[in-house]
């Protein structure tokens, strides 16, 4: 009898074990983020990640008592990396659209921004529209709802797509550009700074739900439903406790959560 209740409480120890292992393993989180596209990511000199997408995604791993790490990946190959499990979460200001649904998972939108035009001070584009840019050359961050918008409804213009949004930046400053497409608070922070004094928004898109989707969210594998709900509590949270908005005005004067 001895012996059976000795078995008994190893076998519930090693199951008590096991459980507290699994539980441990659920909540390393690992994330993966572009590091170039600020203000949302930018991977900085130091190696450090900065932006709204960093600082949301650490007051998620707050909220959810999860240890976060980061990994930075090329934009063109976030989601093929998510699926061969690189990482666990894409906190990237990816837009949810029916085309990426396809591939991916999403929690709710965490922010929802329009697209816009920006242009050099000196340009004589008067408007952002299709009429506007008609055979103007026209820049944009390729694999984007960007390049895709501009691609659906820009098809006056010459498209050009970069790797990034810094090079179509360095073009469009440079004069080897006539305009460039990308989300309104990207173009907005950049032309506060010294390199985009070169150029002015020309105003802002209608969006397209189709191309643009329903706002920025966090993507996961296809069938993680464990970790997008987790994520959705998270994100319900930290919008009722205040921790979204202190980021939100860290970065922005206005809520871009949105509509």
């Amino acid at each position: 009898m001895r012996m059976t209740t000795r078995l008994a409480l190893a076998a519930t120890v090693s199951l008590l074990t096991a459980v507290a292992g699994a539980s441990l393993a659920a909540d390393k989180i690992t994330i993966g983020t572009e590091g170039a596209y600020p203000p949302f990511n930018n991977l900085e000199a130091d190696g450090t990640l900065t932006g709204f997408d960093v600082d949301i995604a650490k007051a998620l791993c707050e909220e959810m008592k999860a240890e976060c790490t980061f990994v930075t990946q090329d934009w063109d190959g976030i989601i093929p990396a998510l699926q061969a499990k690189k990482f666990d979460a894409i906190v990237a200001s990816m837009s949810i659209t029916p085309e990426r649904k396809e591939k991916v998972d999403f929690t709710n939108k965490y922010y929802n921004t329009p697209p816009a035009i920006a242009v050099p001070k000196d340009s004589t584009i008067a408007e952002a529209t299709e009429a506007g840019l008609d055979g103007k050359v026209l820049g944009a961050q390729g694999s984007t709802t960007h390049s895709n918008y501009a691609e659906a409804h820009m098809k006056k213009s010459e498209l050009k797509l970069y790797p990034t949004a810094d090079e179509y930046k360095l073009d469009l400053a440079n004069g080897r550009i006539d305009a460039a497409i990308d989300d309104v608070v990207v173009l907005s922070e950049w032309l506060k700074t010294a390199d985009g004094a070169c150029c002015k928004l020309l105003g802002t898109l209608p969006v397209d739900k189709q191309i643009n989707g329903e706002g920025a969210g966090i993507a996961v594998r296809k069938g993680d439903d464990a970790l997008r709900e987790k994520l959705n509590a998270a994100i319900v949270a930290i919008r009722a406790n205040g921790k979204y908005k202190e980021i939100n005005a860290k970065y922005f004067p206005f809520d871009v959560y949105g509509d």
